[in-house]
C-alpha cells in the first residue's frame, strides 16, 4: 500500500550517515560496477492537495531555533563577491574564515567514510559530498565574540552572544541579511543583530567589499532606566599558516579619529616592519565600531569582569604562540522603552590570491579590492563614510525581494540564497577586474562553461560581471581559431559542446541585460565565430549536433543526444535574433535554416512518443556511455533556456510538456531511498527519507540502459544534483506545471533544512556549487519575466495570483518592485523603481481581468504618457510614444481597461 507523503517527509532528518562516492584523479573512481537492476519510481507521488496548496502560502521568513537544535550547521556567507568565505552562524558569531587564500578544496577539506545498504564503506572527499553527510560546523581558526552587559535595577547581567548563553535564539534566513534574535526569558530587553556584507544588485564593486557588518539593536523593556555595553572581540590571527615563532610577532594598533574607532591587526617581521613576503596569508584585519567606542588593543580572554571598562590605545605586540585580542566597547544609557543601535565592521585584506602558483598559465592574480583599498582599515573607513548608502541599499533590496513580494517566503529564499555562492571561495575577482570561479569551492577550475551556464543568478543581479566574462574570457582568452570556446578558459585545450551552446545563450542574456547595443556590437564577430563552430558539429547537416565533444557529465557521447541537440538549437535561435539586431541578414538566414531543420528533426527522430532520447551513432551503436532510451533530466534543456531569454519556442509545447511529465513520473521520488537501494548509489546529494529528481532512470527496463560498457561517469546517473533539479523546476514553471515545480523546489529546500545541514550550501562537486544558481531561473519563470534593455522592453506574466501579485525585478540600470492587481474591471500594473533609472519603451503583460483590452493609460506618477496597445490572445504589449526614463523613487503605472 502506498504511503502518503506529506511535508514532514521532506524535512525529516535523514541522519548523518557518513559518506560514499568514488573519486579517482579527476572525479569518480570506477567502483560503480553493480549489475543494473531496473526500479520504477512510483508514479503516484502520494502528495495531498493540502500539502501542495501549502506550498503557495505566503508564510513568513524561515526562522531556525536553538530550542529545535537548528543552529549548529548554519553558515550564511556574509563577505563580498570574490572575498573568500565568512559565515554568519546560527547564533550570530562569525565562523569558517576561509579568507587566507588557502585555495583548499571544500569548506572543510576532509575524507569521510560512508556505508549504506550493506555496501562496503567508501571514502567521500569534499567534491563527493562530504559536507552533505557530515556537515561542517564550529570551524573557528580565530576567536570572534560579542558580549553584552546590562545594568538595571541595581544588578548587572553579562551575556555572551552565543548559543549556550540564551534561552532561545532565532535565526531568520533571508539572504543577504541574517537576522538573529536573542531571548532570555527573565531579561526584559530585546536584543537583535543583523549581519551582512553590502549587497546591492547592479553594483558589483560595493557588493565586493572584504567585510562583514553587524548591526545591533537593544530595546529596554524593563520599565526603568538602564545602561548597556556591547563588547566586540577579535583575535589577531593574521598569517595563521606562515607566521613563525622565531621570525614574526603579531601586532595591534588603535585607530581613533573621533568618527571611527578601530583596532588594526597585522604581523611584524623581525625588524618590526609589516610582514610582506608574498605569502597567501599576508595581509591584515580590522575590527571597527561606527559609533563612539572604547578601544583596547591587548584585551584579555576569557571574558573578564572589567572588560567592559578596560581600555588601552597603546600599540600591542605578542609572540606568535600567544593570543592577541582587540576589543571595542560601545556604551550608552537607555531610558525605559528606548532603543539603541550600534554597528561594528570586521574587515580583512589578504590580497595575494596566488592562483598562478597552481595554474601557471592563468591570466589573473591578486584581489580586485586592492584597486580600491590599501588595507582592511581603509575598507572599514570606506564603510563608515558610506554606511548610510551601503546599508540602506542592502536593506532596501532585502525588503524589495522579500517584504514587497507576494511569493512564498520559502520560495524566495531558495531561489535567491544560492546567489551567496558569489560571496564564497568558489569565486575570485582578480586585480585586473576579471571574475573567475571554481565549480565548487576549490574544485574544478576555470569558470567552467558547462557548469556556469546553468547559473542564472549572476547575469540578472550583477550583469556587468557576466558581460566582462563573456568578452574577456569566453570570446577572448578561451576562443580558439575555429570558434571553439575552451570550457575552462586558458586552463583547458578544447570546448565542451553544452558549454559552447550555453555561452552563446548567455551572450544573448548579457546583451538583454545591457542598456544599449554596445556589448553586442563589440562582440558580434566573435559571437558569430562561436556559432559557426556549432555548425561544424552537425556533420550531416540536419540541424542536430552529432559530433562527440565533451559535456558536463565528463564524457564524450556518440550519436544525437536530445539535451545537447536542443541546447544547440536554442543557442542558434538566440544567434538568429542577435543577427537580426545587427542587420546581418545572411547570418540570420543561416541560423534560421539550422533552427528549422534542427527542431523538425529533433521532434521527429529523438522523441519516442513520451520523452526525448539519445539516438546512438549508426556505426558505434551503444559501445560507449550515453543516456539512450533512458529519461534524462536535461533532455529539454534548450527549451528551458528559451524561457529564461524570451526566445520563440525551441520545441513543440505538447512534446515538451510530455517530456517534463515523464521526468516527474519516472525520475522524481518523494523518498529516493528505495531507488538508491535497488539501483545503486552515486554521490550522496540526497539520502533515504529525502525527495529529489534522479538524473537518469530506465523506464523501458533495459538490461544495459546506459551502453555496453560501464564507466565511472555512470555514478552521476543515480544522483540528485540540485543545479540540474533547479533547471527542471524552472522549466516546469515556465510550461505551467507549477505544482510540480514547487514540489521539486521544496524538496531541495527541505534537503537543506538547518537541522540536517547548512541551508546556504548546496553541494555538488564540492561546496557552494555554482550550478545551484540555476535556482534563480525558477523565480524568473514564476514571474513570467522577460527583459530586453536595448529595446527598452519589460514583461511580467506571473504563474499564479495574477489579480494580486508583487515581485522584485532587475534591469540593466535599475531594480525595484513590480505589482499587478485587479480593480473592478481594470488591471493595474506598477513598476516602482528603487535603484537607478529604468528606461522603457514597451511593456508586456497578460490579460486576466479583461477579455478584450480597449485602452491603456500610462503615467509616471501623475504625468500622462501617450501609448498604444496591441493584444494577441492573452498577451498585451503597451508601446510608449516616446521612450521614458523612470528614476529611483518614481513609478510608472499602466491601467488596462
Amino acid at each position: 500500500m502506498k504511503k502518503k507523503t506529506e511535508r514532514r517527509t521532506f524535512i525529516q532528518q535523514a541522519g548523518l550517515l557518513t559518506t560514499s562516492a568514488w573519486l579517482a584523479q579527476s572525479r569518480i573512481s570506477p567502483l560503480f560496477a553493480r549489475t543494473y537492476k531496473p526500479f520504477p519510481i512510483p508514479a503516484d507521488k502520494g502528495l495531498s492537495k493540502a500539502y501542495i496548496q501549502s506550498l503557495y502560502e505566503r508564510g513568513n521568513a524561515t526562522t531556525y531555533l536553538k530550542t529545535k537544535n537548528e543552529l549548529a550547521y548554519i553558515g550564511m556567507p556574509v563577505g563580498g563577491i570574490g572575498c573568500g568565505t565568512v559565515y554568519a552562524g546560527g547564533d550570530g558569531r562569525l565562523w569558517l574564515w576561509d579568507i587566507f587564500n588557502r585555495n583548499m578544496e571544500g569548506v572543510e577539506p576532509k575524507v569521510v567514510e560512508w556505508s549504506i545498504f550493506n555496501i562496503p564503506k567508501r571514502k567521500i572527499r569534499s567534491r563527493d559530498g562530504a559536507s552533505y553527510i557530515a556537515p561542517a560546523k564550529d570551524i573557528r581558526p580565530l576567536l570572534q565574540e560579542f558580549a553584552l552587559q546590562i545594568e538595571y535595577k541595581g544588578k548587572t547581567v553579562v551575556k555572551l552572544l552565543r548559543e549556550e548563553d540564551w534561552d532561545e535564539i532565532k535565526f531568520e534566513a533571508t539572504y543577504p541579511v541574517a537576522r538573529v534574535q536573542y531571548i532570555q526569558n527573565d531579561l526584559p530587553f530585546t536584543v537583535t543583530a543583523q549581519l551582512y556584507s553590502p549587497f546591492i544588485p547592479l553594483d558589483e564593486n560595493n557588493s565586493g567589499l572584504p567585510a562583514t557588518i553587524i548591526d545591533f539593536q537593544i530595546t529596554n523593556n524593563s520599565g526603568t532606566d538602564a545602561t548597556i555595553a556591547m563588547l566586540a572581540v577579535l583575535e589577531n590571527k593574521v598569517n595563521p599558516y606562515t607566521a613563525k615563532a622565531q621570525a614574526h610577532k603579531r601586532a595591534n594598533k588603535a585607530y581613533n579619529d573621533n568618527k571611527l574607532q578601530a583596532v588594526y591587526m597585522y604581523t611584524q617581521n623581525g625588524s618590526g616592519a609589516v610582514k610582506q613576503d608574498g605569502d597567501n596569508d599576508d595581509g591584515n584585519m580590522t575590527i571597527a565600531c561606527l559609533q563612539n567606542a572604547a578601544i583596547h588593543t591587548s584585551a584579555q580572554w576569557p571574558l573578564q569582569a572589567t572588560a567592559f571598562r578596560d581600555t588601552s590605545e597603546a600599540d600591542a605586540v605578542a609572540d606568535i604562540g600567544q593570543p592577541l585580542y582587540g576589543t571595542l566597547c560601545y556604551r550608552t544609557k537607555l531610558a525605559k522603552q528606548q532603543s539603541a543601535k550600534t554597528s561594528f565592521v570586521i574587515a580583512w585584506y589578504f590580497p595575494n590570491v596566488n592562483l598562478t602558483k597552481r595554474f601557471r598559465q592563468l591570466q589573473g592574480d591578486g584581489a580586485y579590492y586592492t584597486r580600491r583599498f590599501s588595507s582592511s582599515l581603509d575598507v572599514a573607513k570606506y564603510i563608515a563614510a558610506n554606511y548610510a548608502h551601503l546599508s540602506g541599499q542592502t536593506m532596501l533590496w532585502q525588503r524589495t525581494w522579500y517584504e514587497k513580494s507576494t511569493l512564498p517566503y520559502w520560495f524566495l529564499e531558495r531561489t535567491f540564497l544560492n546567489t551567496s555562492i558569489l560571496a564564497t571561495a568558489t569565486t575570485k575577482r582578480f586585480d585586473t577586474g576579471r571574475f573567475w570561479g571554481w565549480e565548487g569551492v576549490g574544485a574544478c577550475e576555470g569558470t567552467c562553461t558547462h557548469v556556469w551556464q546553468y547559473a542564472q543568478a549572476a547575469g540578472r543581479i550583477f550583469p556587468a560581471l557576466e558581460r566582462d566574462t563573456r568578452a574577456r574570457v569566453d570570446l577572448g582568452i578561451a576562443m580558439q581559431d575555429n570558434g571553439g570556446i575552451k570550457f575552462r578558459g586558458e586552463l583547458e585545450t578544447h570546448p565542451a559542446v553544452d558549454g559552447q551552446a550555453g555561452t552563446i545563450l548567455r551572450i544573448y542574456r548579457e546583451h538583454q541585460m545591457s542598456k544599449d547595443n554596445i556589448f553586442l556590437q563589440k562582440n558580434w564577430l566573435a559571437t558569430k565565430k562561436a556559432v559557426e563552430y556549432l555548425f561544424t558539429l552537425d556533420k550531416n547537416g540536419d540541424g542536430m549536433e552529432d559530433t562527440p565533444v565533451e559535456n558536463t557529465l565528463d564524457a564524450m557521447w556518440d550519436g544525437e543526444i536530445a539535451w545537447i541537440v536542443g541546447l544547440c538549437i536554442a543557442a542558434v535561435q538566440a544567434a538568429q535574433l542577435m543577427a537580426a539586431e545587427m542587420n546581418d541578414a545572411a547570418f540570420e538566414e543561416k541560423c534560421k535554416t539550422y533552427v528549422t531543420n534542427g527542431r523538425k528533426n529533433m521532434e521527429a527522430k529523438l522523441y519516442n512518443g513520451e520523452y526525448f532520447i539519445h539516438r546512438p551513432d549508426p556505426k558505434k551503436g551503444r559501445a560507449n556511455l550515453g543516456s539512450y532510451n533512458t529519461c534524462h533530466i536535461d533532455q529539454v534543456f534548450g527549451q528551458s533556456w528559451a524561457f529564461q531569454l524570451g526566445l520563440p519556442r525551441v520545441l513543440d509545447k505538447t512534446k515538451t510538456v510530455s517530456a517534463l511529465n515523464a521526468l516527474w513520473k519516472y525520475n522524481f521520488a518523494t523518498d529516493v531511498g528505495p531507488y538508491l537501494q535497488q539501483v545503486g548509489v552515486g554521490r550522496p546529494y540526497a539520502l533515504p527519507g529525502e525527495g529529489g529528481m534522479i538524473m537518469n532512470t530506465n523506464p523501458k527496463g533495459e538490461a544495459k540502459p546506459y551502453g555496453d560498457n560501464d564507466t565511472w561517469q555512470l555514478g552521476y546517473f543515480h544522483e540528485c544534483m540540485s543545479g540540474f533539479e533547479h533547471q527542471v523546476a524552472s522549466h516546469m514553471m515556465g510550461e505551467g506545471m507549477k505544482d510540480e515545480a514547487m514540489v521539486l523546489t521544496r524538496a531541495i529546500h527541505d534537503r537543506y533544512h538547518a537541522k540536517k545541514r547548512n541551508p546556504f550550501n548546496e553541494i555538488e562537486c564540492s561546496d557552494h556549487y555554482a550550478r545551484a544558481m540555476a535556482s534563480y531561473g525558477t523565480f524568473i519563470t514564476a514571474c513570467g519575466f522577460q527583459y530586453h534593455g536595448p529595446k527598452g522592453y519589460i514583461r511580467f506574466a506571473p504563474q499564479w495570483k495574477k489579480d494580486d501579485f508583487a515581485a522584485a525585478f532587475t534591469a540593466a540600470t535599475a531594480w525595484g518592485s513590480y505589482t499587478q492587481q485587479q480593480k473592478a474591471n481594470t488591471q493595474v500594473h506598477i513598476f516602482s523603481v528603487q535603484y537607478g533609472t529604468l528606461s522603457l519603451s514597451a511593456i508586456g503583460i497578460e490579460c486576466f481581468a479583461v477579455k478584450k483590452a480597449a485602452k491603456a493609460t500610462v503615467r509616471i506618477d501623475q504625468l500622462l504618457l501617450p501609448a498604444t496597445l496591441v493584444q494577441a490572445g492573452n498577451d498585451i504589449v503597451v508601446t510608449l510614444a516616446e521612450a521614458c526614463n523612470i528614476p529611483a523613487g518614481k513609478q510608472i503605472s499602466i491601467i488596462i481597461s
